[in-house]
């Protein structure tokens, strides 16, 4: 079972060079991933590192991720439509079809924020009030109940 470190180096000469100034003003490697944290409790200096420790077993985090893709859509899966009359009297080739989007001579457009197909997924989503159940400190590791957004080994944000 391949286990993802919190922290994930990348090839000193596949990073840029003004991330490279950065790191080295920090006094560390280069990093895969480079995010800003603000309003902690306590004071960090410039490249420090931060672990699990701050969060204890028992209390509820919010974890922020991107969401699984799901690629072009239809209605039905994007939206959960019926199709029109939920296939009943002689409707036989409009079941999974989005039905009117728009009226005629007035106004002569389709409405924004109509519901149509497209693609699913490939969001930023938050999921709140996750319990974490064990901090396993030596490992650098947290284990929460829920729904964690995101594929596996994805990059995932988790706030108090």
């Amino acid at each position: 079972m391949k286990r993802c470190n919190l922290v994930s180096m990348t090839k000193q000469k596949d990073t840029l060079r003004p991330e490279l100034g950065h790191f080295q003003k920090a006094g560390t490697v280069a990093k895969r991933k480079v995010v800003e944290f603000q309003d902690f409790a306590t004071e960090y200096k410039l490249g420090d590192q931060i672990t699990v420790d701050l969060f204890t077993e028992g209390e509820f985090v919010d974890v922020v991720g991107v969401s699984k893709g799901k690629g072009f859509q239809g209605v039905v899966k994007r939206h959960g439509f019926g199709g029109v009359g939920q296939a009943t009297h002689g409707q036989h080739n409009r079941l999974r079809a989005p039905g009117s989007v728009g009226a005629s001579s007035y106004p002569s457009r389709v409405f924004k924020g109509m519901r149509m197909a497209g693609r699913m997924g490939g969001e930023k989503v938050t999921v709140q009030n996750l319990r974490v159940l064990k901090v396993v400190a030596d490992k650098n590791l947290l284990v929460v109940k829920g729904a964690v957004p995101g594929h596996k080994n994805s990059y995932v944000i988790i706030q108090k």
